[in-house]
């Protein structure tokens, strides 16, 4: 019977769909559809497959009528990485392979028209996606394999071409072929300096204790920080030092992280799975495809997923794009981003955490002291550029600091400062707490509670909560505010917790910090951590 079915995998942002690729090759008018709505670069693919077919010695039913349905058929599906298995389907049908040999098997990879194997964008969300559907076996690229094989369950097969897909399905030694040419664009990675990061340490701050603490809270609960304060006084250095004080990622973030990596094609072959939060820092003048997702053709994740369980860092953020920052309410809000279009709808987990900085001007010399003030910005260019600070996008930010230059008895160089390491411990312990008390939920950390179960499951104590009920109905708290006040307190108990040794519950004392923390009052540090430099 002229007819075969194998399988691939098309994707929808994160989230993969297996594909029954199928073969008919009858009598008829000579020629090949495809069928099932197929995007433009999947039909280019049949002349690269027919081509691939007949360089590697192989027939093409030139004489026959061919058709290739890629089902389920109402499922849009995009993408070169079908080559490889429309080509198997085909020569399955006109019984040049073994139909047994395709049973449990999915096929990914671009073909040339020589018939070699290119690597394929998203292999890793693909291998997910192929495995969670039964599929026992799965043939990809050759520098692709050991991406693949981070997905326990399945036997990878990394090939080099066509012919040796052929041969090692059929149980044959494969022939010899060239190595793949690695995908372009993940040789771009090592010179974007991430690397000028990897020796900074928190004990390169000196002073800062407040906003330290701020950014020590905000790493073990996830929240969002602004940072606000003149040129030089810090802001930077402080969020660049925030990837060195969270803990290596689970091995669910880990993969998660991983596959979107694949998925934007930014993935080097040789890395590994991805174990240390990321930091993404994009300039104000990127675009909304680069920062939020999007791009032509196949949607791509941009910093904001890429930088998912890590940093993302918008520094002058007031002179971001309107539309850009109006887009963050989403992933404030729910932790992942959905892109619309017209005919597709891709939603990408984006619950890394958001740091944003800020001067109190555009040149970045306004204070309110009139005798220091050397400001240059006309008071109307002033104002507009610190409304964008303000409204709904302020008022999904849990924590808000407004940092100044450190006094030069804090910078003194033979004061002991507290480094990464240590801050580093009591985050990770204070979100094994959180993992322990968030066992079988949707979400890991308290910034992730959803408002209902932070009623009826973790309230605040009664005292506390008076202090929350005084600030909302005085007005000087959102409802939104108040949510995200208690979500706080949460994670100020659980560093308490780490530093006391006992379990302690958000009270008074807790929540009288949370609402410093959202509102930007000081902190008396000394009350909540131990002082640096204290002999």
């Amino acid at each position: 019977m002229p007819f075969a079915t194998t399988h691939c995998v098309a994707l929808d942002g994160a989230r993969g769909h297996l594909i029954d690729v199928q073969a008919d090759v009858s009598t008829g008018q000579a020629g090949i559809t495809v069928v099932g709505r197929a995007g433009a670069a999947l039909r280019e693919g049949l002349d690269r497959v027919r081509m691939a077919i007949a360089n590697s010695d192989l027939s093409w039913p030139s004489s026959m009528r061919t058709t290739i349905l890629l089902a389920p058929a109402d499922l849009p599906k995009s993408g070169t990485h079908f080559d490889l298995a429309m080509a198997m389907t085909v020569l399955a049908a006109t019984g040049q392979v073994p139909r047994t040999g395709l049973a449990g098997t999915a096929f990914i990879g671009e073909l040339t028209l020589a018939g070699s194997l290119r690597p394929a964008v998203g292999v890793l969300p693909m291998a997910l996606a192929a495995a969670d559907r039964g599929v026992r076996r799965l043939v990809v690229p050759e520098p692709q394999a050991a991406e693949a094989a981070m997905v326990p369950g399945l036997d990878i097969i990394g090939a080099r071409s066509l012919a040796q897909v052929v041969a090692l399905v059929a149980g044959e030694v494969p022939p010899e072929a060239p190595p793949v040419v690695s995908a372009s664009g993940t040789d771009l990675i090592v010179w974007r300096g991430a690397g000028r990061l990897d020796d900074l340490d928190f004990a390169d701050l000196r002073g800062m204790l407040d906003e330290k603490y701020a950014a020590e809270v905000a790493a073990a609960g996830g929240h969002a920080l602004l940072l606000s304060g003149p040129k030089g006084c810090g802001k930077t250095s402080l969020a660049e030092r925030l990837p060195t004080i969270l803990p290596d990622l689970t091995t669910e973030e880990s993969l998660e992280l991983t596959a979107l990596h694949s998925l934007a094609g930014a993935l080097d072959p040789g890395q590994g799975m991805i174990v240390r939060p990321p930091f993404a820092a994009p300039h104000h003048d990127a675009s909304k495809a680069s920062v939020i997702g999007g791009g032509q053709g196949r949607v791509q994740p941009g910093e904001i997923s890429r930088a998912h369980a890590g940093v993302l860092f918008l520094d002058e953020f007031p002179l971001f794009r309107s539309d850009i920052i109006e887009a963050l309410r989403q992933p404030l809000e729910n932790g992942d981003i959905t892109i619309a279009r017209r005919d597709e709808s891709v939603t990408l987990p984006a619950r890394g955490m958001l740091v944003v900085a800020s001067n109190p001007c555009p040149c970045g010399n306004w204070t309110a002291a009139a005798r220091s003030n050397r400001c240059t910005c006309p008071e109307t260019v002033r104002r507009r550029y610190q409304a964008r600070m303000s409204g709904p996008i302020a008022d999904r930010i849990d924590i808000v600091r407004h940092v100044r230059s450190a006094s030069p008895a804090a910078q003194d160089p033979f004061r002991p400062v507290e480094g990464s390491s240590e801050v580093q411990a009591r985050v990770a312990e204070a979100r094994r707490r959180q993992l322990s008390r968030f066992e079988g939920r949707d979400w890991r950390l308290n910034s992730q509670i959803p408002s209902p179960r932070l009623k009826d499951t973790w309230p605040v104590h009664p005292d506390g909560k008076a202090l929350i009920d005084a600030e909302t109905f005085g007005g000087r708290l959102s409802a939104r505010g108040a949510v995200r006040v208690q979500r706080l307190a949460w994670t100020v108990a659980d560093l308490q917790s780490v530093r006391s040794g006992r379990d302690i519950d958000p009270g008074e004392a807790e929540v009288a910090v949370a609402l410093r923390l959202r509102t930007g009052r000081p902190l008396d540090v000394a009350t909540v951590r131990p002082a640096e430099g204290v002999a």
